[in-house]
């Protein structure tokens, strides 16, 4: 059993404290979200395409 099971799944993260951390790192940590957010867009229309496969297959 994981240590939050017991918490919402819908949770909020908590917000990274961003005062300690230099700005090179700050440029890093924007890229890591940007390719995040890459990567959850990939997959969104990944899920996308398969909604509109089975759609397609119920409509006929």
């Amino acid at each position: 059993m994981q240590e939050n099971d017991d918490l919402p799944k819908n949770m909020p993260k908590p917000k990274r404290d961003l005062y300690p951390i230099s700005i090179e790192e700050l440029h890093d940590y924007i890229a890591e979200m940007h390719e995040e957010i890459e990567r959850v867009r990939v997959e969104i229309a990944r899920k996308e395409a398969h909604r509109e496969g089975v759609e397609a297959i119920f409509k006929s």
